[in-house]
């Protein structure tokens, strides 16, 4: 199976008509052809307007619900899994640290507040470039 292909068939099943989703959280189940919930949950909500569709899901809590079952289950949250990753909301390239600088919405479709209760990183490494100070804007 091609990562990716559940969410974007969950994605077109609601663009017609669908209802409900089966989703899984940490990535259990989707080897198995099941969607991944942060991805469908944020997917509506960033695009709101395309979908026209609401969940009921308090966004605040898919953070929380993500770390309680990497703790039941034993598995570790992949660091660049979407959303819950440790690095899911990390910039270490020049290019992107300098959008994010400029324009967050540049890397950033989203608040990661909204969904992880995290703030944006801007990571110093060798991607990064030559190293300056930061100029105010």
């Amino acid at each position: 199976m091609i990562w990716g292909f559940a969410t974007a068939n969950t994605m077109a099943g609601l663009m017609n008509g669908a209802r409900q989703v089966e989703a899984t959280i940490n990535g259990i189940g989707e080897r198995a052809g099941n969607a991944c919930m942060t991805e469908t949950v944020m997917a509506l909500r960033t695009r709101a307007p395309l979908f026209g569709l609401e969940t009921n899901i308090l966004t605040k809590e898919i953070w929380r619900t993500s770390q309680l079952v990497s703790e039941l289950t034993g598995m570790v949250v992949q660091p660049n899994k979407a959303i819950v990753g440790a690095n899911a909301f990390a910039h270490q390239a020049g290019i992107h640290q300098d959008g994010m600088l400029k324009n967050r919405r540049t890397y950033e479709i989203m608040d990661p507040r909204t969904w992880a209760s995290a703030e944006s990183l801007l990571v110093l490494g060798k991607l990064s470039g030559p190293q300056r100070a930061a100029r105010e804007t």
